[in-house]
């Protein structure tokens, strides 16, 4: 079995649903991404998928097809994607292992890649 480099809580499945019912033009999913940006050095990046994009890894989780690129493949292994309302704000959230900072503001986060060995140990030992 391999391992899923994200999963996505039930907020986040209806969200990217509505995304795509909303869209103005034929959507079939989200692709989740990094870019360098603010003080923490790194921003979470979310787009419309309009066809499939060769080399994108894929995922399809709760009925809704995300890609994700391939340079954040590995900051992003192990990450719970939620979507989150409050009073103030609602957006997408990462929670992500691999993250070992933020800026004060929330624009940004430090990622680190993803440790290989680490990830098989946790692996072997939930198979065992």
């Amino acid at each position: 079995m391999a391992f899923a480099i994200m999963q996505l809580t039930d907020a986040a499945a209806e969200r990217i649903r509505e995304i795509i019912e909303d869209s103005d033009k034929p959507v079939i999913g989200v692709r989740v991404g990094v870019k360098n940006a603010g003080c923490a050095g790194m921003a979470y990046t979310l787009d419309y998928v309009e066809e499939a994009i060769a080399g994108d890894d894929h995922i399809s989780d709760k009925g809704v097809e995300v890609w994700v690129e391939p340079k954040a493949t590995l900051f992003l292994l192990g990450t719970v994607m939620d979507f989150e309302e409050t009073r103030m704000s609602s957006g997408f959230t990462f929670n992500n292992p691999n993250q070992e900072g933020a800026c004060g503001c929330g624009e940004s986060v430090q990622l680190k890649p993803a440790d290989l060995a680490d990830l098989a140990r946790a692996r072997a030992e939930a198979t065992a």
